[in-house]
């Protein structure tokens, strides 16, 4: 099985296991006299099931990530750290031009002036820059979970 099965395998899992808890929630308690919809002790069976499968998908996807390099000197796993940093870098910086950039006109001279203590166009493009870098790493994660077989 490729990479890019287990995760899409992974995806599902969590996927499955949310709704099993909303079943499982609508089954948990019902009036007297009445019965669940379903029963809870097939879909906890169920929800084991799937958390173990889930569990040993985490485990296989993170020992291929941790023993597959990207490229010369980087794991997918230190590539995929960097891509979550670049996103996360590049959602603060975009929050800050969003206030920073924010225009508030002024009716009277005894209204507060605000001034921009950040390089609008400097960070714009900082952001320009992490995004390009994100879409290129992350093009090269995809193409590598597509190439190598998952590990036992």
């Amino acid at each position: 099985m490729k990479l890019a099965e287990a995760l899409i395998l992974r995806a599902d899992c969590q996927k499955r296991i949310e709704q099993l808890k909303q079943r499982l929630i609508r089954s948990a308690k019902v009036q007297e006299g009445e019965t669940p919809p379903e029963n809870p002790q097939m879909l906890i069976a169920e929800l084991n099931r799937t958390v173990n499968e889930l569990a040993d998908l985490i485990k296989r996807i993170n020992k291929t990530n941790s023993a597959t390099n990207l490229e010369e000197g980087m794991t997918i796993s230190e590539a995929l750290a960097e891509r979550d940093t670049l996103m996360l870098k590049r959602g603060v910086y975009s929050s800050v031009i969003e206030v920073a950039a924010l225009r508030k006109d002024r009716f009277g001279a005894s209204e507060i002036k605000f001034f921009s203590t950040v390089n609008v166009a400097d960070l714009q493009a900082q952001i320009d820059q992490m995004s390009r870098q994100f879409r290129e790493l992350d093009t090269r994660i995809q193409e590598i979970n597509w190439n190598v077989e998952l590990t036992n």
